[in-house]
């Protein structure tokens, strides 16, 4: 049966379970999926924890439901088991935004800088870096070269000029790769600004890969974890929360005190603060990848082994 198709004779959760313990098999989700697969997971997490999530399993399967970037990372840490997903199409539009050649190329014009790669990039990009960065982390990448060392900081252009800002570097110094995220850059500031007048209480807090306007209205910048543990452990009651709508779940579930308001799009007609591309996992996929245990993520072993050094030196720096 193929991917997508409605299952509805069976009890797909109770499904899911018996299928983890019988492919001894740990389920991994971001953040930004649906909240029926986050309440099945194993381990929920943003991109930093997902990694040393995967590198610590000692399952002999390891179900990746999020992007394909961060499944793919996983098969870099673990090259010995099985690495499924339950879309194989469910990519990244940074990771899409900066191809390998066309990113190698660009390289050849900053002869001496070192490569600081987000994790939201292929493989082949980070073979190409000198260490991965995740927006847990990045400003302590990027500290962790002298300052005298120039660097370019790809993909994504706002988590870049982000770090530049918390670490004083300059566009000269800390060159960027122009790439966004199009649900991060999707936030309206004119509309984020009425609900702020309609909730004066209201703590905003926002991802690094918003727009500077709307990082300019936050209280508080941080990764995905760290506006999750903000809203458990600031004394507001409200929060207006700039990052995919996925996370809210987790954060209702953690802070049930607290009121959550979902920063809006620019266009109301979509529901573009959530990823299309995490949406593309389903309950059916995620019970058709682990019955099948497909579809697999597998990479070259010389690329792999390239894409692993920078991987395994931001998890030393991130100990």
């Amino acid at each position: 049966m193929a991917p997508g198709v409605a299952l509805p004779e069976l009890d797909l959760e109770a499904e899911i379970r018996r299928l983890k313990r019988e492919r001894d098999a740990v389920l991994l989700a971001h953040y930004y999926q649906e909240s029926e697969i986050q309440d099945l997971a194993d381990f929920v997490g943003d991109s930093l924890q997902l990694s040393q999530a995967a590198r610590r399993t000692e399952h002999r399967v390891i179900c990746f439901a999020g992007v394909h970037f961060m499944a793919e990372t996983a098969k870099i840490l673990n090259p010995d088991r099985i690495v499924v997903v339950p879309d194989l199409d469910a990519g990244c539009s940074l990771a899409d935004g900066c191809p390998a050649p066309v990113f190698a190329k660009w390289l050849e014009k900053y002869p001496g800088h070192k490569v600081v790669s987000y994790i939201n990039c292929t493989a082949a990009v980070k073979a190409l870096s000198d260490v991965i960065c995740t927006s847990s982390n990045a400003v302590k990448m990027v500290k962790s070269f002298p300052p005298g060392q120039k660097l370019v900081f790809a993909p994504d252009r706002h988590l870049g000029r982000f770090v530049q800002k918390q670490t004083g570097r300059t566009d000269e110094d800390l060159v960027l790769w122009q790439g966004t995220c199009i649900v991060h850059e999707t936030f309206s500031e004119q509309k984020l600004l009425a609900l702020v007048a309609a909730h004066p209480e209201a703590e905003v807090i926002a991802h690094p890969e918003c727009e500077e306007p709307i990082l300019a209205r936050a209280a508080f910048i941080g990764s995905t974890s760290a506006l999750l543990e903000r809203v458990k452990k600031s004394p507001a009651r409200t929060f207006i929360v700039a990052t995919e709508a996925g996370i809210l779940h987790k954060m209702a579930r953690e802070a049930p005190d607290k009121q959550l308001i979902a920063a809006p799009p620019e266009d109301e007609g979509c529901a573009c603060n959530m990823c299309p591309h995490m949406r593309k996992n389903t309950l059916e996929k995620l019970y058709l990848c682990l019955r099948d245990l497909q579809p697999r993520i597998e990479i070259d072993a010389g690329l792999r082994v390239r894409a692993l050094r920078p991987i395994e030196r931001m998890l030393e720096l991130s100990r």
